[in-house]
């Protein structure tokens, strides 16, 4: 049982995550709150993930506040380009190739943007940049986001309860995981 209390332990702080997510999005009308809750959300994800210890409300708040600009700007174009790519049928296989390539850069986007310190436009290209290079990362990300969009299409019930936060904690988790191992191959390279 003790082995189990570490899964459940993520579970929790998953749904929390989500709880704070939905709670922030809504709270800014939706298109207003999704930039800086999402951003809100991986920042606290990132915390997590380094072992930090933080009361979740305060600091998502404080988060949602800081980026409510540049998380808008950040987000917005990501979710803009994902509806008009999966909307548009007329180019078909090429539309679905633009938005795996998409949700690739995005899933790297975001985990590197709240934990680097870069100038806001180096974001995109070093992120680009990092899924095109590392194909094998860039797969396992795809899987994960596959495999959580696959769970919730089983389960709707995990869309409000579970998905957001869960996906956004365990490509935080991957994302960060990623970049170590870069630093670290970089460094032995002498770079």
């Amino acid at each position: 049982m003790m082995r189990l209390y570490p899964v459940f332990d993520e579970v929790w702080w998953a749904i929390r995550l989500n709880a704070l997510w939905l709670l922030f999005t809504l709270a800014g009308g939706v298109v207003l709150g999704i930039g800086p809750a999402t951003v809100a959300a991986y920042t606290l994800a990132r915390r997590h993930a380094m072992g930090e210890s933080f009361p979740p409300l305060r600091a998502f708040a404080t988060a949602y506040r800081r980026e409510f600009a540049r998380g808008s700007l950040l987000v917005l174009p990501i979710l803009l380009a994902a509806a008009v790519l999966s909307t548009t049928t007329l180019y078909g296989a090429a539309s679905l190739i633009a938005l795996l390539l998409l949700a690739m850069i995005a899933a790297y986007l975001l985990p590197m943007y709240v934990h680097f310190d870069l100038r806001p436009r180096d974001y995109l290209p070093k992120a680009s940049l990092f899924a095109l290079a590392r194909p094998a990362s860039s797969i396992v990300l795809l899987f994960a986001l596959a495999a959580t969009a696959y769970a919730v299409s089983l389960l709707p019930l995990l869309l409000p309860t579970l998905a957001v936060g869960g996906w956004i904690q365990l490509n935080t988790w991957l994302a960060l995981r990623f970049f170590a191992e870069n630093e670290a191959l970089l460094l032995a390279k002498g770079n």
